[in-house]
């Protein structure tokens, strides 16, 4: 990871990409349509001798990119990477990139993008962090966005698989609303209770709040640029943006478009059929 962290730096050209294994069919996958014969051609099924997964999460912002990475992280033993916490990491801590600190601030807060300079720096950062203590693999979280950062991660190592959440925009503008993080342990929390009603071919959509325990809930904070003006111009960014990019890993086989039915309750056990991976702790907490 230490390479790939210098190499993200400098884009140097004409290295020796990782060989690792991939789909094998050139079409995209849809949740809706994977059956267990299609899944077995997923690259989840690995010997000891091959390195950890390293995937790739898409979705609008507010979807659960960073709820479902990292559950994912934890049952697969790799980094969870969000660029978007390292982006407010460096806001918060006056880090090597202090200088641009006033900048970056005002780019956050009007829901623009943070330039692929300060995220390609940032992410290099913590993946030697990663090579220190001696992880491999990841699933990165916010990266990339656009079509130069994927033609830039994809110089320099392969990803394996590029998951797209999706979920509909009025849900996902009350989920961002009601994100709340706890000022004193930096917990994430949801109190927007979801409720939308069968309309126009669309199913019914119930996504309950995530609210923090009793010694959390009188130090819930909102984040800055959790304001209706600012989900939506990010929404609307990150749809301009994305489109490309997701065309960019269908084109290669690598897109797995999975729609959120539900809240984690609902849409954890699918994802996992999805992926074909199993849970055994969440199936023994549900049995207790």
């Amino acid at each position: 990871m230490a390479v790939l962290s210098r190499v993200l730096r400098l884009r140097a050209a004409g290295l020796d990409r990782f060989v690792v294994r991939s789909f094998q069919s050139s079409s995209s996958w849809r949740n809706s349509e994977i059956d267990p014969k299609a899944a077995a051609v997923l690259p989840l099924q690995r010997d000891v001798k091959d390195r950890n997964v390293q995937w790739v999460f898409l979705g609008c912002p507010g979807v659960g990119k960073g709820t479902y990475a990292s559950k994912l992280s934890t049952l697969l033993g790799v980094p969870h990477i969000a660029t978007g916490d390292l982006v407010r990491d460096e806001l918060s801590s006056k880090g090597p990139l202090a200088h641009q600190v006033l900048r970056l601030e005002e780019v956050v807060n009007q829901g623009k993008l943070v330039s692929d300079e300060i995220i390609i720096d940032l992410l290099s950062k913590r993946l030697e962090d990663s090579a220190a203590k001696g992880e491999t693999g990841f699933i990165l979280d916010g990266f990339p966005r656009t079509i130069r950062q994927a033609e830039i991660l994809e110089g320099v190592t392969e990803i394996d698989l590029v998951i797209n959440l999706k979920l509909r925009e009025e849900a996902l503008l009350a989920k961002c609303l009601g994100r709340r993080i706890c000022s004193e342990c930096g917990g994430n929390y949801n109190v927007a209770t979801i409720d939308i009603k069968a309309e126009e071919g669309n199913p019914s959509m119930y996504m309950a709040p995530l609210l923090p325990p009793p010694h959390c809930a009188s130090k819930l904070i909102s984040r800055s640029d959790d304001t209706e003006e600012v989900v939506k111009r990010r929404l609307h960014i990150y749809n301009e943006k994305s489109q490309p990019v997701e065309e960019f890993y269908r084109s290669r086989g690598k897109l797995l478009e999975f729609d959120l039915p539900g809240g984690i309750p609902e849409s954890w056990p699918k994802l996992l059929r999805a992926l074909n991976l199993e849970d055994h702790d969440d199936k023994q907490s549900a049995a207790a």
